[in-house]
C-alpha cells in the first residue's frame, strides 16, 4: 500500500478497539454470570412466572438481555476482528486489506446493533451503574470502529 501515513493511526484505533472489547466483554461476562445466579429457578415442583423470559437479567430493565447478549457478541467479534488487523497492519498490503475489512465491518454492524439496544436501555431508564458503563463503551466503540474502518481504508 502506497499510503504509509495511516498506518499509526490505524495502529491506535486497532489497540484502543481491542481493549473497549475486552472491557464490555468482562462487564457483559459478569452481567451473565449475575443473571444465570439470580435468574429464575426451575426445576420438579416448580411452575413458570407469568412472564418468564429466557433472556432475564434482574439488574436491568426489558432491553437488558438482548443489549448484553449482542455486546457480548460485537465483543467477540471485536477481538477477532482485532487479530485480523494486527496481521493488515504488521504487513500493510493490500492483499491483508479484504480480511481486517471484512472481519471489522461485521464488528461494526454488531457494535450498531448492540449500541441500537443500548440506546433502548436508557430510554427504559431502569440500570445499574456497570450497565451504564457498558451502555457507554458500546456506544463510543459505535464510533472508533468506523473510525477505524476509515484508517484501514484511508491508506489502500
Amino acid at each position: 500500500m502506497a499510503n504509509n501515513q495511516m498506518q499509526p493511526v490505524a495502529g491506535l484505533l486497532l489497540f484502543l478497539n481491542f481493549c473497549m472489547h475486552v472491557i464490555v466483554l468482562g462487564i457483559g461476562g459478569w452481567a451473565v454470570n449475575k443473571a444465570i445466579d439470580h435468574g429464575f429457578i426451575i426445576g420438579p415442583g416448580f411452575e413458570l412466572p407469568a412472564h418468564f423470559s429466557p433472556i432475564y437479567f434482574p439488574m436491568g430493565n426489558a432491553a437488558t438481555g438482548f443489549f448484553v447478549t449482542f455486546a457480548m457478541l460485537a465483543g467477540v467479534v471485536g477481538v477477532a476482528s482485532a487479530i485480523a488487523g494486527i496481521n493488515h497492519i504488521r504487513s500493510w498490503h493490500a492483499i491483508s486489506l479484504p480480511s481486517a475489512a471484512s472481519v471489522a465491518g461485521v464488528a461494526w454492524t454488531l457494535t450498531l446493533l448492540a449500541m441500537g439496544f443500548a440506546c433502548k436501555q436508557i430510554d427504559l431508564e431502569i440500570r445499574n451503574a456497570r450497565l451504564r458503563t457498558m451502555e457507554a463503551f458500546v456506544i463510543i466503540l459505535t464510533v472508533t470502529q468506523l473510525f477505524y474502518i476509515a484508517a484501514i481504508h484511508g491508506g489502500a
